[in-house]
């Protein structure tokens, strides 16, 4: 019988969720290098350019790599010769107890705060719990006297992506997974991993997929021996057709949006193949950990090889610099789809709270706290800042979110520009082609980077939102892509075929 203390559970938890909070595995660092190394289209080459530099920032800085700091998600395989005790002699807790008391304790580190993202009263309120609690918590009893941790910070830009289907025994699989792709748009930050889980019942279909996105990216290795397995020919198949589909990286075009697909199975009923599809962003963050008994399971030694000949900084070829303080609508007609930016002076920002509390105030006839005339809104929830940072990572969040109010903000406000990621839904560029305005893309899962080109920050408005209050940004050669233009032109092909 192992006996583990239910404290060194929760400190084991709690310092793998801080160390993937700025740590690549190395095998998505190397992954992302030899794509980087063999793409030829400038904008998706320049994007994973920019992820590398922050990868090696984020590792060196010990911060966090994204603006989103995850949900954190714990698996447990639990030996069945494992008891739990407790060092200070009081009553055992549950797991769910113990994992989200490390989240909070994760979460909440002076030294590197990581943001709170988790909402409660998901019908209601929806009021954030301030401290990213509750985790998603899966437990397996296994055989054996050990006590084995997945520990997760997904992402919300890949979830919120998820797909799933029962399709006929006569269906193929792999024609399901490539016509959700063009759907699922670039909001899920490529390139990264496909996970596909197929078989079992429909939320077994879904956990399939989602523990296969942890598993060691080898599609190189695969591509060089062969398919031994109707799994590992799928692999080949759909990694071979996603990345012909032209998406690319942060879907700007390009060779490799995906850089592995992941597949797991399982036996289910004659009548159906459950099929379940959720992607790994561009910030994958996971780590594995042993508790024997012995104490806190201790962290992977903090080598650096992965990131060696990596630059320090990131140099944006070819780009057109802009005032942001001296914007005006024909200088943003002269924008050309594709073209890079680099943006000095003051940058709002807002997000969906803060879009939807404008558009009441406009509906109801009621002022701004924030005039719009001129300037450029940044759909962006930072993380918050320690000694020495204007702002903590600050990397944008997905714009279709704000389609919405695309239209009421620049008919009635003046509002020229948008920054954001991914792509816009048709409303939206036909409201930026109508009033002659332009949506910029920044790199998704490059927040640290990002940052630095932020030198001060301050709240304008509905502080009470917390990290979706409207700030005010000082930028100095903050990278962007022109991403639609005034004349409705989109970077993102992939959503018009």
């Amino acid at each position: 019988m192992t006996r583990i203390a239910q404290e060194d559970l929760a400190t084991s938890i709690a310092q793998a969720l801080q160390f993937i909070s700025h740590r690549h595995p190395p095998d998505f660092v190397r992954a992302l290098r030899r794509a980087h190394a063999a793409e030829t289209h400038a904008p998706a080459r320049a994007a994973m350019g920019q992820l590398l530099v922050n990868s090696r920032m984020a590792a060196l800085g010990r911060r966090p790599l994204c603006q989103d700091t995850g949900v954190a998600q714990v698996f447990l395989r639990l030996g069945a010769g494992v008891a739990f005790i407790r060092h200070d002699g009081a009553p055992l807790r549950s797991l769910q107890a113990v994992v989200d008391d490390a989240v909070r304790t994760a979460y909440g580190d002076p030294t590197n705060p990581l943001r709170a993202t988790m909402v409660a009263d998901p019908l209601g309120a929806r009021t954030n719990t301030r401290d990213n609690t509750p985790a998603i918590v899966h437990c397996e009893l296994v055989e054996g006297d050990a006590l084995e941790l997945l520990v997760v910070a997904k992402g919300g830009g890949g979830d919120v992506k998820a797909r799933f289907a029962t399709l006929n025994p006569s269906d193929s699989v792999a024609d399901w997974v490539l016509a959700q792709l063009p759907g699922m748009g670039a909001g899920w930050c490529p390139p990264g991993v496909l996970g596909i889980g197929i078989g079992g019942s429909p939320e077994q279909a879904m956990l399939l997929a989602k523990r296969s996105l942890f598993d060691a990216i080898d599609i190189d290795e695969l591509c060089a021996r062969g398919a031994a397995t109707p799994e590992e020919a799928l692999r080949l198949d759909l990694h071979a057709r996603s990345n012909a589909l032209g998406i690319g990286a942060q879907g700007l075009g390009g060779l490799s949006a995906v850089l592995d697909v992941k597949v797991r199975t399982a036996p289910c009923h004659a009548a159906t193949i459950p099929v379940a599809l959720i992607p790994n962003c561009a910030a994958t963050r996971y780590l594995r950990l042993t508790l024997d008994g012995t104490g806190p399971a201790p962290l992977p030694e903090l080598s650096l090889d992965a990131w060696d000949g990596i630059p320090d900084s990131f140099v944006v070829q070819d780009a057109v610099r802009v005032d942001l303080d001296a914007l005006d609508r024909a200088e943003v007609g002269q924008w050309k789809v594709g073209q890079t930016l680099l943006l000095t002076g003051t940058l709002l920002t807002a997000r969906d709270a803060a879009h939807k509390r404008l558009v009441d105030l406009l509906q109801r006839g009621e002022p701004l706290p924030v005039d719009l005339r001129g300037r450029t809104i940044y759909y962006v929830g930072p993380v918050d800042a320690v000694a020495g940072e204007a702002v903590g990572p600050a990397g944008p969040t997905t714009a279709t979110r704000m389609d919405r109010f695309v239209e009421p903000l620049l008919a009635q406000t003046g509002l020229l520009a948008m920054v954001g990621k991914a792509e816009r839904g048709p409303e939206a560029i036909a409201s930026i082609r109508r009033h002659g305005g332009a949506y910029l893309a920044a790199t998704g899962g490059a927040a640290y980077l990002l940052s630095r080109s932020i030198r001060k920050a301050r709240v304008l408005a509905f502080a009470d939102l917390g990290m979706e209050a409207i700030h005010e940004f000082e930028v100095v050669d903050f990278p962007v892509t022109v991403a639609v233009d005034s004349q409705g032109r989109s970077i993102h092909r992939f959503m018009l075929v």
